[in-house]
């Protein structure tokens, strides 16, 4: 699972990640490039981070 979120919102991926898998998920800040084309799943602002399980 791979969720893409600004700022405002990496609280519910955690929290969906952590739901869904039981375990705590890893996340990592987008660098530049990657931001470039990349949205916010909740909001469709840029994302910021990456949440994985």
């Amino acid at each position: 699972m791979q969720v893409y979120c600004c700022f405002e919102h990496i609280e519910l991926a955690f929290e969906e990640v952590i739901e869904e898998f039981e375990q705590a998920p890893n996340f990592e800040k987008l660098g530049d490039k990657e931001k470039l084309s990349t949205v916010c799943v909740y909001c469709s602002n840029q994302a910021d981070y990456l949440v994985t399980n």
